[in-house]
């Protein structure tokens, strides 16, 4: 499926948004988006009930929801998940059960909430391994839970040549093409963290070269149909080409001309108005 370059451009300032105020690094949350869903933020799995952005399956939707939710403005949300004594996640209207699981087709909400669970196993497995821990070890997080990361890169610290499809049968046997080479050879376990390591990248990378703030100008001017008045007559190509000059004057410099671009002034508040445009404010 193509995704509308407006759109990806807007599923991007929701993730460089949830960056921000979790402090998780946002090329891991591009990249991470990128794999889960190709920045569909409709996508839904054909074999299970992984959903949205970042395709989290209903129990994890609900659990990282009642734990962070009411952080981001989610608490009527987080107020009706409920929890049984074996652990369970369950809302006892049918109704609001629904709402909350469409949260993970929008992308503010889906963002903030994929951030918030990175965040946690950041600090789990930081706690547990005892060094920093990589955009690749998150990933593994969200691939196989947190126990299951956890195990994986504890082994492959001692044994990084043992076999994946040995260590986790079953996930081996739902995820063939993870722990098995063209050859149905089974991958070691640093071979399949390579494997998640370049793919990670090669996502985010990829994903991040349209992230610009030229590019979130140009979105700016194609609103879903609608025009943004560019000012002074002019086209919205000559608007484009103003905004890119004027965000590359600060590109590369210090903190201090850098910082001007937040003074009051009708070009920066010109362009203000196209970023908050960009954003539907």
């Amino acid at each position: 499926m193509t995704v509308n370059p407006i759109t990806t451009g807007r599923i991007q300032s929701a993730i460089a948004l949830a960056s921000r105020k979790t402090g998780v690094d946002f090329d891991y949350l591009l990249g991470q988006a990128k794999l889960e869903s190709g920045l569909n933020a409709n996508a839904k799995a054909g074999t299970s009930s992984a959903s949205g952005l970042y395709q989290f399956i209903e129990q994890s939707w609900l659990s990282v929801v009642k734990k962070h939710g009411a952080e981001h403005g989610m608490a009527w949300a987080a107020n009706s998940i409920g929890q049984s004594s074996s652990g369970r996640l369950s809302v006892g209207d049918a109704g609001t059960k629904a709402a909350i699981l469409a949260l993970r087709n929008d992308p503010n909400a889906a963002s903030l909430m994929a951030a918030e669970y990175a965040s946690d196993n950041k600090a789990s497995l930081e706690g547990t391994l005892n060094r920093p821990a990589s955009g690749t070890d998150l990933y593994m997080a969200h691939f196989m839970g947190l126990g299951g990361a956890t195990k994986f890169l504890k082994t492959m610290q001692v044994n990084p040549q043992a076999s994946g499809a040995a260590l986790f049968p079953a996930a081996a046997r739902a995820n063939h093409n993870v722990f098995y080479d063209s050859n149905n050879q089974p991958r070691t376990l640093s071979a399949i963290y390579d494997r998640f390591a370049d793919k990670l990248g090669g996502a985010a990378a990829g994903a991040s070269a349209t992230a610009t703030p030229a590019n979130y100008a140009a979105q700016a001017l194609d609103m879903n149909g609608s025009t943004v008045i560019t000012g002074n007559n002019e086209s919205a190509d000559d608007a484009l080409a103003w905004a890119t000059t004027a965000m590359g004057k600060f590109t590369g410099k210090t903190t201090q001309a850098a910082a001007s671009i937040l003074r009051p002034t009708p070009d920066t508040a010109r362009l203000a108005y196209m970023m908050l445009a960009r954003l539907g404010g």
